[in-house]
């Protein structure tokens, strides 16, 4: 009953948010003009504004005229500056906390969130809540199991930052009565995400899912966080029962561990990444349970909101921040310039202070609700993989490879870090390396811990959604092999670049079939 009555509170307090965003659907080219002149005038007086003279801005021309398009590493300095403890940087409000999230040529990215960063979440969050509450009234009728970042990261104690980093909570990016509400519901509390051994983690998040009968939603980010989940709990199963209510394990009991379509009567609503890499552990979801409704999220990350799900379409989040698209050619269109079937790359501007940041998605133009676009994740840009969410980029792999490497003295020839996927979506990563003699044994472990700085990669090898990375040494001619396979797929010899990553599956075949010629 609580978790019914919060679940109203929390519905009607987004009713507005739901309406306006309906409302600017209509309006896209509006809306996002308000924005981005809301943006300059606001923070016109501060070190970013100065440098680009916001006060001149006057136009949305005038705006890609003056600011550069920029990557994290662009920002750098201002953010190391904000780390500090300076004030008016990027933004005139202040930064709250600095959320980490994985980098290029770094390991790790800290975007600032403000209060206009709060205000934003919640006008996507929002408007999602209030239309899932009215196409689907059960999903919000009991108890949710929401995991955005299921494993805290872990404090470090010499990391000096006047700002603080990272949440303790995930809930708190919502702020205020929202969080408070939010709370209420939650079948799994808070703290558990704190629990840094793995396997404590997961019977501790068993117990108080198989505690809450009155389950109705579980949001979740990549499909396969729950499967692996539910793949440990045969492991804890008698463990378990034990330590539920008498009635809850003996009905539990009855059922067994491998149903889990009956672990929860009311279950209604799954939501999750289903796009991209995520596409086939999601259908595995659907598998597993027929009777539940495994529906997509919208596309988010730490920077932006880029969609909403909305009336069972996915059209641009344009009330949270100002939003640019770039074609093949890195030309700059507006959200009410994009074409049906287009495929462009997300530049964003923020209230957190991002102006003009790539933020590295491609997406697909799949239609267009009033004058808004509907978009379909497609991946990551080139040179980063992220088949379980682990975002390794090719800039921090080649910085691992030259650091651990270089001491062996090993004559390299060829190197390659891929994803391999055997059996049941077991996923890993394999270092495939060409050289005059066999590298150490614990190159692998060695490797494994360097990637482990990326935090996403980390939480995906703490989770399990990643099995350790191996090392496998491939005869001569991996260079030969990886240009072949590139031709083969259209690509034309003059525009094949080295690499030290790619995202494609498969390179323990090619080269072992290379060598049986």
């Amino acid at each position: 009953m609580i978790a019914r009555l919060a679940h109203r509170a929390w519905v009607a307090t987004n009713r507005q948010r739901w309406e306006a965003f309906r409302h600017a659907l209509k309006d896209a080219g509006g809306v996002q003009d308000a924005l981005l002149k809301e943006y300059i005038r606001k923070n016109a007086g501060t070190r970013m504004g100065n440098r680009y003279i916001f006060a001149a801005i006057d136009s949305v021309s005038a705006f890609q005229r003056r600011i550069p398009i920029v990557t994290y590493d662009d920002l750098a300095q201002d953010i190391d500056l904000l780390r500090r403890g300076a004030q008016d940087i990027l933004t005139r409000d202040p930064v709250l906390r600095l959320v980490p999230s994985s980098g290029s040529t770094a390991s790790r990215k800290l975007i600032p969130y403000t209060r206009r960063s709060r205000y934003e979440l919640q006008q996507a969050i929002g408007p999602w809540i209030a239309d899932l509450q009215q196409r689907r009234p059960n999903a919000l009728a009991g108890r949710a199991y929401w995991s955005v970042s299921p494993m805290a990261e872990p404090f470090d104690e010499e990391e000096a930052s006047a700002v603080p980093i990272g949440f303790a909570d995930d809930s708190a990016y919502l702020g205020g009565p929202a969080q408070r509400l939010v709370h209420l519901v939650l079948a799994v509390p808070p703290s558990v995400r704190h629990l840094e051994d793995i396997d404590e983690f997961r019977y501790t998040t068993w117990k108080y899912l198989l505690k809450a009968r009155d389950l109705t939603l579980i949001s979740i980010w990549h499909p396969s966080f729950l499967t692996l989940l539910l793949d440990a709990l045969p492991d804890f199963w008698d463990k378990l029962l034990k330590d539920l209510p008498r009635r809850r394990a003996m009905e539990l009991k009855r059922i067994g561990p491998h149903i889990p379509s009956k672990f929860w009567p009311d279950l209604e609503v799954i939501s999750c990444w289903r796009d991209a890499h995520a596409a086939a552990p999601a259908r595995q979801l659907d598998r597993l349970f027929p009777d539940v409704a495994v529906e997509a999220k919208g596309l988010l990350a730490t920077e932006a909101v880029v969609t909403v799900p909305f009336e069972e379409k996915f059209p641009l989040a344009i009330r949270s921040h100002f939003f640019e698209f770039l074609d093949e050619n890195d030309k700059p269109h507006l959200a009410t310039e994009l074409q049906v079937g287009g495929e462009y790359e997300v530049v964003v501007t923020t209230g957190g202070g991002l102006y003009r940041y790539r933020l590295g998605d491609r997406v697909r133009v799949t239609g267009f609700t009033g004058t808004t676009p509907e978009l379909a994740f497609l991946g990551k840009m080139d040179r980063v993989s992220d088949r379980r969410g682990e975002k390794l980029n090719e800039e921090h792999v080649a910085a691992c490879l030259n650091r651990l490497l270089e001491p062996l003295d090993l004559d390299v020839r060829f190197a390659l870090l891929a994803p391999e996927e055997d059996g049941k979506y077991i996923a890993y990563y394999t270092l495939f390396l060409e050289c005059d003699r066999p590298p150490p044994t614990s190159l692998a472990k060695r490797l494994d811990d360097a990637l482990c700085e990326n935090p996403h990669f980390r939480n995906c090898r703490k989770l399990g959604q990643l099995t350790p990375t191996r090392v496998q040494r491939i005869a001569n001619g991996g260079h030969h092999v990886y240009i072949d396979y590139r031709c083969s797929g259209g690509q034309r010899l003059g525009d094949i670049k080295p690499t030290v990553l790619d995202i494609d599956t498969g390179w323990t075949e090619r080269f072992k079939k290379a060598a049986r010629r």
